[in-house]
């Protein structure tokens, strides 16, 4: 890990803190069953990931600013899909 120095807004105030590598990711979809027979499938994928200098929550642990996106997917039964004026998908 080199100098990653970069200023972000955390609290309402620009503050320092330290860009941290990721190394290991497992990012596992959350499914949600639906009673229309529909599947939605989400999950979060972390992007960047910064170490607040100098701030520490209540128990003594560095405070940490995520950024990340959402990815999501949906399976839905055949009769809810939309046809197109061909009459296919």
């Amino acid at each position: 890990m080199g100098d990653n120095k970069v200023k972000i807004q955390y609290g309402g105030h620009q503050v320092d803190a330290t860009l941290i590598d990721v190394n290991q990711t497992s990012e596992r979809w959350n499914e949600y069953f639906l009673e229309d027979g529909s599947v939605l499938k989400m999950k979060l994928v972390l992007t960047k990931v910064y170490r607040v200098d100098e701030q520490y929550d209540g128990d003594g642990n560095p405070v940490y600013v995520m950024q990340s996106t959402n990815v999501t997917a949906i399976n839905c039964p055949q009769h809810l899909k939309r046809l197109d004026s061909t009459g296919g998908l």
